[in-house]
């Protein structure tokens, strides 16, 4: 069992580019909110990007002290910053049910990458203890589900449409099912 997070919300701004946004203070209330939900004593991974690691930091400071190991491997889709422009939510849809857009990293590159960071995370955990915690992105995380047949991938947008901020999602690989915890 790996749970995946879906970071809290950032603060999202055209004046800095998407991998270097925080949290909002609602954010923060939020991922605290959440960390009491998260395994106990879980080796704890994320994205490099602020609002993944940020997410996390509640449960890194609960009564298991412990780090937020950044991975780069649980980033988000590669891609050219975002326009501002609207109609994001349709392209990222798009994306994540398998639409290649120029610029964009292939979905089965993201998949890749991200199933090789759990794979390294399951390791470390070593089967034993309370299991691993990923913090990470809507769109890599739906790739990578999609890429491991635990979403179907004509379910694909509408799964990344649902993902909240924050979001808690147990999957079974050996099952190949999910189910929202939090």
């Amino acid at each position: 069992m790996i749970r995946l997070v879906r970071h809290a919300p950032p603060a999202a701004t055209p004046d800095a580019p998407a991998p270097s946004w925080p949290l909002t203070p609602e954010g923060r209330a939020l991922a605290a909110a959440l960390a009491p939900a998260l395994p106990v004593g879980a080796l704890l991974f994320s994205s490099p990007e602020p609002k993944a690691w940020q997410t996390l930091e509640p449960a890194a400071a609960g009564p298991v002290p412990r780090p937020v190991v950044h991975d780069p491997r649980f980033g988000e889709v590669r891609r050219p910053p975002d326009t501002w422009a609207g109609g994001w939510r349709a392209e990222r849809q798009a994306y994540v049910a398998g639409t290649p857009h120029p610029g964009w990293e292939p979905q089965a590159d993201v998949a890749a990458r991200f199933d090789a960071g759990v794979a390294a995370a399951l390791a470390a955990a070593d089967g034993s203890g309370p299991g691993v915690v990923v913090a990470s992105h809507g769109m890599a995380i739906t790739c990578w589900l999609v890429a491991r047949g635990v979403v179907a991938a004509a379910d694909a947008a509408e799964f990344w449409s649902t993902l909240r901020q924050p979001d808690l999602l147990a999957v079974d690989l050996g099952a190949g099912t999910w189910q929202r915890e939090a």
